[in-house]
């Protein structure tokens, strides 16, 4: 069983640019505040760039929450050079309603971040470069921070979302839950009993790891479970569909909400 990791920091919403190890965000401009909420047919694309270089990992991402084929104008040109070369892979699939393309040198990585983002309606592009001859532990975590960095920056204000959202997903034998709080309050709990050392070349200590990684980095509470499965690739799996699915119910708008921010604080950034 894994084992349940509470994330005590709080990573700060925009890193500060002259720390190298944190990513560079091209936020979205949904984030910028106005005295009154756009119309549904102004609303601001809910997009983010990032690129993330260290000694361990060099990463670049563009990321679009409501999918289509479009991303923010200052994204990284080695992530439209994957775009207009890469329509075709084990991680890539490019729809009238998504793109996505996912390099990050783990097959099972981009397995299971190709479920994530196909199921919770996103366009995504990932390319990294990682030491992995050292192994998978400082490319998958550090992608899924850099992802969690690229989703908060992306959603902008909570203003008008569900905020929360909860899903099963099944994978033959295998059942898990998801359940998100779009809270700014980092925090998971993840525990999907895998037995195996590894599911290809990705550890399986790190598969919770990373929705650790990404809840940190998205400022989400989030708790995962699986329920039942023998199967250690369908518990994964099926594990980050369940997530997909909640993602996409917690970020979704509630019509008549436009504006409102959805907490009885009267705000999510404190």
């Amino acid at each position: 069983m894994d084992p349940a990791s509470p994330i005590a920091q709080r990573p700060p919403t925009r890193p500060p640019s002259s720390d190298s190890s944190q990513p560079a965000v091209t936020p979205s401009s949904s984030s910028t505040t106005s005295s009154s909420p756009p119309s549904p047919a102004m609303a601001s694309p809910r997009w983010a760039a990032l690129s993330r270089d260290t000694n361990e990992t060099s990463i670049q991402m563009a990321l679009n929450l409501d999918g289509t084929s479009s991303f923010p104008p200052e994204t990284d040109a080695r992530v439209h050079a994957l775009i207009e070369t890469e329509s075709k892979g084990h991680a890539a699939q490019t729809s009238k309603s998504q793109t996505i393309i996912l390099q990050t040198g783990i097959g099972f990585l981009d397995h299971m971040l190709h479920a994530l983002s196909k199921h919770a309606g996103w366009s995504l592009v990932i390319t990294c470069k990682g030491d992995l001859h050292i192994d998978d532990h400082h490319t998958a975590e550090d992608v899924c921070i850099a992802l969690g960095y690229a989703f908060h920056e992306a959603l902008g204000s909570a203003a008008g979302i569900a905020r929360f959202g909860s899903a099963y997903a099944p994978l033959d034998e295998a059942l898990s839950r998801a359940v998100v709080d779009i809270s700014n309050r980092p925090y998971a709990v993840i525990e999907l009993g895998l037995k195996r050392e590894k599911i290809g070349d990705l550890s399986c200590e790190m598969i919770p790891h990373c929705m650790q990684s990404f809840a940190q980095g998205a400022r989400i509470t989030l708790h995962v479970d699986c329920l039942r499965g023998f199967n250690d690739h369908h518990r994964a799996e099926s594990a980050f569909k369940a997530l997909a699915v909640a993602m996409r119910i917690a970020t979704s708008k509630v019509a008549g909400k436009e504006g409102e921010i959805p907490s009885t604080k009267g705000t999510l950034s404190a």
